[in-house]
């Protein structure tokens, strides 16, 4: 077991990848804990785990931030909703017909290299400053980089697969329905969970403006008011949920695909 740990594309042990991990989060707190107890940085920049832990307590026991955790996570979930509905279907069939490559692959190249936070602006002149506004922004941070990779999944079929299959004499359709779409779903769950994570990172900026309410919201109005234990509190709050949306695509991937050997999952 031991000696596979620095052996390239060697299995390891379950249980030592997950200690890794585990070691990864406790050197990370030791970390945090020796600047911030020892006084090598100012609390007023990083606060102390212990005072982090209250605030969280505190914000949950006053119930407030339940709320905020609810509307961010719709957000979220609704805004990258709509980038996986139209971009699956068009990542798969870019990879599929050239002619639809070539038709979006030069100008979505091109978008997705703008800023999301650039168009907030234009977002609010176009949709106000409701949730649709906010929404799109995770929306517009996803969907171009969604659809590019889901392509680039559905190219990678192999050939071979598909020419066997025109042998047998299957149609265009059933070379679609029978060997890409099957062949592409793995690749597909992986990208979503992926780019859902991106999702996660644009938050932030979705609630920057207009926004009552959010994580994001929380975050932004505890720096105003020198407040970092609480956008400490926002911060974590967002990696875990981010986290746990990881966890479960981890899970759908592992159950529907179980036959793939995907190392860490």
């Amino acid at each position: 077991m031991w000696k596979n740990i620095f052996a390239p594309k060697k299995e390891i042990s379950k249980g030592l990848y997950s200690s890794a991990g585990l070691l990864a989060f406790i050197l990370f707190l030791l970390t945090w804990s020796l600047l911030s107890y020892s006084g090598i940085v100012n609390p007023l920049f990083l606060p102390s785990p212990g005072k982090v832990i209250n605030t969280a307590i505190d914000l949950f026991s006053q119930g407030d931030i339940l709320k905020d955790i609810g509307i961010s996570f719709t957000r979220v979930g609704l805004g990258f909703l709509l980038a996986a509905v139209i971009g699956v279907p068009l990542g798969i069939l870019m990879g599929t017909l050239r002619i639809m490559e070539g038709f979006f692959e030069p100008i979505m190249g091109f978008i997705r290299y703008m800023p999301a936070s650039a168009f907030i602006p234009l977002f609010i002149l176009w949709i106000g400053l409701d949730e649709g506004e906010k929404m799109s922004v995770i929306f517009f941070g996803t969907f171009f980089q969604l659809t590019l990779m889901v392509m680039d999944v559905t190219k990678n079929v192999q050939n071979e697969l598909i020419d066997v299959s025109y042998t047998l004499g299957a149609s265009k359709a059933q070379i679609f329905s029978k060997v890409i779409l099957p062949s592409s779903l793995p690749g597909i769950v992986d990208t979503l969970r992926i780019t859902f994570g991106w999702a996660w990172t644009y938050l932030v900026v979705a609630e920057i403006v207009g926004a009552s309410s959010g994580l994001g919201y929380m975050i932004m109005q505890s720096s105003r008011f020198l407040r970092p234990d609480k956008i400490f509190v926002g911060i974590i709050i967002i990696g875990l949920l981010g986290l746990v949306t990881d966890i479960i695509f981890k899970f759908i991937y592992s159950a529907s695909f179980s036959w793939m050997r995907k190392e860490g999952v």
